[in-house]
């Protein structure tokens, strides 16, 4: 039996899977925390991937490993200097420090001209605008940089001893062009005085070099890896019409595509997939957290949350949060804060603010869903995913809020499972057909969705105007 393996290192930890390379049955798994925080000593997740490899008893197989894959959180700047020493904390995709600079950027150069260089419009989570942001306040560190690296990156090289990176991670950076495939070197040294050394951008399934000795299999690929999302997309095997809604630290709509995204107002980012194709996608910064936030304001545990917000009124009685909680992305407010509009005497109730915290994560996905649908893509299902999947309440509201079908795959580490998919497509050149296993489906149900829906856009179009 062939084995590959499927490393996924997101904000909150590592996870590892051995997986049977031709069936895409999971045979082990382990997983090693990250610490919390939006900057974080990239020395950590190299601690956490040598926690999860072992807990996945990765060494112990020795030759059945062929291959090995890395996806990661996206956009993550990793400073180091010549000897690959990091100069600063490496500034996450939550980061929003560089939101001034994102600002500036957009201004000077406008909408139109970044769509042209980069597929993009500045956002706080890009790399770029982290890059300015150290040049201008941390200029004494800012000169010791002699490479810039994303997480996906940084554990390529811990697995082979070299740096890599694939289009869809360097289509997020800012300064890579998704249509053009290549670096735009012009805009690093505007916005932060020079060109650092940048990683190569492997193809979809080119090899990215092959795993260390002290990893297993010395013979064994490491495919070249790919962003968390894009790496989901292969892990589900996304087709046309479908969308995947991950409900995860973050939230994050997206499908693949034929054909980029071209959106001057920045909502829709323009980033490539894992297969040569484009994955336009739109990125909130609160969605399962929203409802750990709400269970720890009613001091209730997260099942006896969802109890409350399943059992609360289809529309919590008239309560709308918009759940800005941490800023936002999508739409662009990294000041915004959270709103709960229409309280009443009769409607406080824990049910109702239950219900209302996860009616407004699934409206702040919707308005995602609604700005594809804006911009020519069909949307005729969608697949629910991620750890806030998990919630009954959220499940069962879903649909009616986005007006489709919703589907809710068995529950998998897709971007694990996605990254193992691509060691086995590296390992032997062709695209490994895996089942894909739906655990509910679910259907539109009455008018209270759409009702819903419209007051929820009143809301965020009074308090915020967009």
């Amino acid at each position: 039996m062939s084995t590959v393996v499927g490393v996924d290192s997101s904000t909150q930890s590592c996870k590892v899977l051995a997986v049977e390379a031709e069936t895409g049955e999971v045979r082990s798994s382990g997983v090693a925390a990250h610490p919390d925080g939006t900057a974080i000593d990239p020395r950590v997740w190299s601690t956490a991937l040598h926690e999860a490899w072992d807990g996945a008893g990765i060494r112990s197989l020795g030759t059945q490993v062929i291959g090995a894959g890395v996806a990661a959180q996206q956009h993550g700047m990793v400073a180091l200097d010549d000897r690959d020493r990091p100069v600063f904390d490496a500034l996450l995709w939550n980061d929003t420090r560089s939101a001034g600079q994102a600002d500036r950027m957009r201004e000077e150069l406008g909408n139109e001209a970044w769509l042209e260089a980069t597929n993009l419009v500045p956002v706080a989570s890009f790399t770029i605008t982290k890059l300015a942001w150290l040049a201008e306040n941390k200029p004494e560190l800012a000169e010791r940089v002699a490479r810039v690296v994303l997480p996906h990156d940084w554990l390529n090289h811990e697995l082979t001893g070299k740096y890599s990176t694939d289009r869809s991670e360097a289509s997020g950076t800012g300064y890579f062009s998704p249509l053009s495939n290549r670096y735009q070197p012009k805009l690093l040294e505007q916005y932060f005085g020079r060109v650092p050394e940048l990683p190569k951008v492997l193809g979809s399934h080119e090899a990215a070099g092959s795993l260390l000795a002290g990893w297993g299999n010395d013979a064994a690929i490491v495919s070249p890896g790919a962003g968390d999302n894009a790496a989901a997309a292969l892990g589900l095997g996304l087709e046309n019409g479908e969308v995947v809604v991950s409900i995860g630290t973050s939230g994050t709509v997206f499908t693949t595509s034929p054909i980029p995204a071209h959106d001057p107002t920045g909502a829709v980012a323009g980033f490539a997939d894992a297969t040569g194709n484009h994955l336009p996608l739109l990125a909130t910064l609160n969605a399962a957290r929203v409802m750990f936030a709400g269970a720890a304001m009613l001091d209730v545990d997260l099942q006896t949350f969802d109890r409350l917000a399943r059992d609360a009124a289809p529309d919590a009685e008239g309560l709308t949060l918009l759940p800005y909680l941490d800023g936002e992305r999508t739409p662009n407010l990294p000041n915004a804060s959270g709103t709960l509009l229409g309280l009443t005497r009769s409607n406080m109730t824990a049910g109702n603010v239950a219900r209302a915290s996860v009616l407004g994560v699934l409206n702040s996905l919707a308005d995602g869903l609604e700005s594809l649908r804006g911009h020519g893509i069909d949307v005729r299902k969608v697949l629910l995913i991620g750890g806030g999947s998990k919630s009954r309440s959220l499940r069962a509201a879903a649909a009616s809020i986005f007006g489709v079908p919703v589907e809710v795959p068995a529950i998998r580490e897709y971007v694990a499972l996605g990254a193992a998919r691509q060691a086995a497509w590296t390992a032997h050149g062709e695209f490994p057909d895996w089942r894909r296993e739906i655990d509910a489906s679910y259907q539109p149900e009455g008018d209270w969705g759409a009702e819903v829906r419209a007051r929820y856009v009143a809301a965020r179009q009074r308090v915020y105007g967009v």
